[in-house]
């Protein structure tokens, strides 16, 4: 019988490639399904949000001017790296989701699997949602899509990893940087995934992930003026509409709606959902 005790973990902050705790110096613990303690996590602040977003935009310029090939490679590699930590995600998404371990392997698998199918949609983007338009004279007209900028992203609640991946990979493959507040009850996968993105090629200031309590920190993201668009499928109900009104002050870009069926096909809504079309018009012959 060993009479060693548990190392008991304080998960950080994601925020610009590196782990730092919140300026507040607060926690907060994480139970799982069944209340057991699991570990603390930092519960970030509105400076923490405010250094995320200044990540987030500092990133921006590299990351959209990156080639989509190159795009696609880095979250390929996402995916290879999660692979390889694949039991960790399987007990943690268990612990927090209170699902057996089969299940649990299968929304990893499933994670993972939907970082590969966003990577190999970085190089059609512009294909599919750009046009060659007919026009009535001697141009060309050209639309291009081009990403929003910074995406505010509030977690899904219940689905702690295949959610999660299934809102930030499609922003940021089609160039767009993210600011994510994660699952409240659930974040250790979410922070985990950072380890994975930071031992990647993920750049830093792509993506950056705030633990904490989401009703607090969401109205800061809505109001943020250098945020441009805000993903509202992880806020309350009764939260939507003034968190809409927030960010219609700075004039975001906002997807809606609750919690789909995150195993189903994800189709293209949220690849469309933080793109501007750039309409371009050139003479025939110069």
């Amino acid at each position: 019988m060993s009479d060693r005790l548990t190392v008991s973990k304080t998960y950080k902050l994601y925020v610009g490639g590196a782990f730092p705790r919140s300026e507040s110096g607060r926690t907060y613990p994480v139970a799982d399904a069944r209340g057991k303690f699991l570990a603390n996590a930092a519960q970030g602040s509105r400076k923490d949000l405010r250094e995320a977003v200044v990540a987030a935009r500092g990133a921006f310029g590299k990351w959209s001017g990156a080639t989509a090939y190159n795009r696609g490679q880095v979250l390929y590699r996402v995916a290879e790296v999660l692979e390889g930590r694949r039991e960790q995600f399987v007990s943690e998404v268990a612990a927090g989701e209170g699902v057996q371990p089969k299940k649990a392997a299968q929304l990893v698998d499933a994670a993972i699997d939907r970082w590969v199918w966003y990577a190999g949609w970085t190089d059609k983007v512009a294909t599919v949602f750009g046009a060659a338009n007919p026009v009535a004279g001697p141009y060309f007209s050209f639309s291009v899509p081009e990403p929003s900028g910074v995406v505010g992203v509030l977690a899904p609640q219940k689905s702690s990893l295949l959610g999660l991946v299934s809102v930030l990979a499609p922003a940021i493959a089609t160039g767009n940087t993210a600011v994510v507040v994660t699952s409240q009850d659930r974040p250790l996968p979410a922070i985990t995934l950072g380890e994975v993105l930071a031992t990647s090629d993920v750049p830093g200031g792509v993506v950056n992930l705030i633990t904490g309590h989401t009703a607090e920190m969401a109205p800061w993201l809505a109001a943020h003026a250098d945020v441009n668009a805000l993903d509202l499928v992880g806020c309350a109900p009764e939260q939507r509409a003034d968190l809409e009104r927030a960010a219609a002050g700075t004039v975001k870009r906002v997807l809606r709606g609750s919690e789909p069926d995150w195993l189903a096909d994800p189709g293209i809504t949220r690849l469309r959902a933080f793109l501007e079309t750039k309409t371009v018009w050139h003479p025939m012959g110069v």
